[in-house]
């Protein structure tokens, strides 16, 4: 994506978050850029002073990427199940940053440790149980795959850490365009 694309999502999801947070109705955006029209599936992060305050996203989307941005943005600052009762409030909405994880389709790999650490996001299946980090989490965490994997596995689908490591646990593999930028950036 180009800088103007990376804005306008940016501007997408600071606009849709403090819509919601201040208990407006937010607006659908638009465009005729191609690229923003694409069917893919984002993530939308929220930090404040590197402090995660909302992560939610879909890896697949039946209408635009624009239109995924802000639904996710709405997503991340009302419904991540691991902030209720602590919600994004008006007061922190200028020491927000806002991150967009642009990503490719979910591909599925018999072989989990081929996955390239600050490349590859991961998304862990097995059953109903269910669990993914982004590329960056691996950077940001300094896991060896191993750990990336088990981590997955343990402490965001709810299986055993060595899941991942079962014939029976599907594990896909994903890359993503990250951008992102502060509140009074965008």
């Amino acid at each position: 994506m180009n800088d103007k694309q990376k804005r306008t999502l940016l501007k997408v999801a600071k606009d849709t978050v403090e819509a919601v947070v201040n208990r407006r109705a937010a607006t659908s955006a638009t465009s005729d850029d191609p690229e923003l029209n694409a069917h893919c599936g984002c993530f939308v992060t929220l930090k404040n002073n590197e402090r995660l305050r909302g992560c939610i996203g879909n890896f697949t989307s039946e209408g635009p990427l624009i239109g995924l941005v802000g639904e996710m943005a709405k997503a991340s600052a009302t419904s991540d199940p691991r902030f209720f009762g602590d919600r994004v409030t008006p007061r922190e909405l200028k020491q927000l940053d806002i991150e967009i994880s642009v990503l490719s389709p979910l591909e599925r790999t018999d072989d989990p440790l081929s996955l390239r650490l600050g490349v590859d996001g991961i998304y862990i299946k097995k059953g109903l149980a269910s669990g993914c980090f982004l590329p960056q989490v691996a950077t940001e965490t300094g896991w060896s795959k191993e750990e990336f994997l088990s981590y997955c596995c343990s402490h965001k689908a709810g299986l055993a850490d060595d899941a991942w490591r079962d014939p029976q646990t599907e594990v896909y593999l994903f890359s993503a365009e990250v951008f992102g930028s502060p509140w009074i950036g965008i």
